[in-house]
């Protein structure tokens, strides 16, 4: 049987999560996995005021998500607990964005070494070149079958090698070479998994969404929506500018054929037509010196045709040959 003051330590994680949950309803849910309690000490600290960091067990978690589910079943903790496998924590956005708390955990990263076994997280690839490592120590390219040379004493690859992958596990030997070589090629941090706003679960991949994406989005959407409007003949908000506009031309257009009617916007179309030189002197500050390229003619190229006279030779240029 549990003591009483394991009991008091559970059902107070069980009301802090609930509270989390409900009160704060913005989000990260982060991976965990080869962070170190140093690591995680600093990322609390540097959160502190902006965000609260909460991990635990995934039974304890899931436990309180059932619990809080019942309490508040809007609050969207039942889409929680389906995704809590693996070593999952949260971090509750108190007084700061999103924004600002992926932004603060992604300055920890801590570079760890590769280990046998362990599977690899990116593709890296060894240059060629010189390696600082003696004669002695072939043995190391020799068993992964990388082409090697011996250059002022020291080994030298010959050419890139892609030694490890990602996806796949790590061998001894790739292990054993990089340590030679003291090269780091992982690192660790706390790696955002989903997003939750308000009871509903995103991918991380929503905070890259600015204001300007947003703009561009429904600025797209406005025009086809006008192209489908315009083509079908069905007008809606997002097609009657355009609806306007072309009613617009349709009657400068008619009015250009009549001698007899008119309307004060058609006349500067029909002035313009009459006398188009004198719209074009008469254009805006700043497209002056354009009006006036316009308008004045294009000055014919001198060319020295030499009919008649010297060649360049002293010759009256019908002397033949020189």
């Amino acid at each position: 049987m549990p003591s009483k003051e394991k009991l008091a330590k559970k059902n107070a994680y069980f009301e802090k999560l609930i509270d989390l949950c409900h009160n704060y309803p913005n989000a990260l849910i982060v991976h965990v996995d080869h962070v170190g309690s140093k690591q995680m000490q600093d990322i609390r600290v540097a959160l502190r005021g902006k965000a609260i960091v909460l991990m635990g067990k995934n039974s304890m978690i899931r436990k309180a998500l059932s619990i809080g589910h019942e309490r508040h079943p809007d609050a969207g903790m039942d889409k929680i607990k389906q995704i809590m496998v693996g070593n999952i924590g949260f971090i509750f956005a108190t007084d700061g964005t999103l924004d600002e708390v992926r932004e603060t955990i992604g300055n920890f990263k801590v570079m760890s070494a590769a280990k046998a076994g362990q599977l690899s997280l990116v593709d890296w690839t060894i240059p060629s070149g010189p390696t600082g490592m003696d004669p002695s120590q072939t043995s190391f390219f020799q068993a992964l079958n990388i082409g090697t040379k011996i250059v002022k004493g020291q080994i030298e690859i010959t050419s890139p090698v892609n030694l490890i992958t990602a996806g796949v596990k790590v061998g001894e030997s790739e292990a054993a070479l990089l340590t030679k070589l003291n090269i780091r090629p992982f690192s660790y941090g706390l790696v955002i998994d989903q997003v939750f706003d308000n009871g509903s679960l995103f991918s991380v991949d929503v905070l890259d969404i600015d204001d300007a994406y947003l703009a561009t989005s429904f600025q797209l959407a406005c025009s086809k929506l006008a192209a489908v409007s315009l083509a079908i003949g069905y007008p809606t908000q997002a097609s009657m500018v355009h609806s306007i506009g072309n009613a617009f031309k349709n009657l400068v257009a008619v009015t250009l054929g009549l001698n007899s009617f008119s309307f004060s916007e058609a006349d500067d179309f029909k002035e313009a037509l009459k006398n188009p030189g004198a719209f074009a002197c008469a254009a805006p500050s700043g497209g002056g010196a354009a009006a006036a390229a316009v308008v004045e003619a294009p000055k014919e190229e001198e060319v020295d045709a030499l009919e008649g006279g010297m060649d360049m030779f002293g010759g009256d240029g019908d002397e033949g040959d020189y």
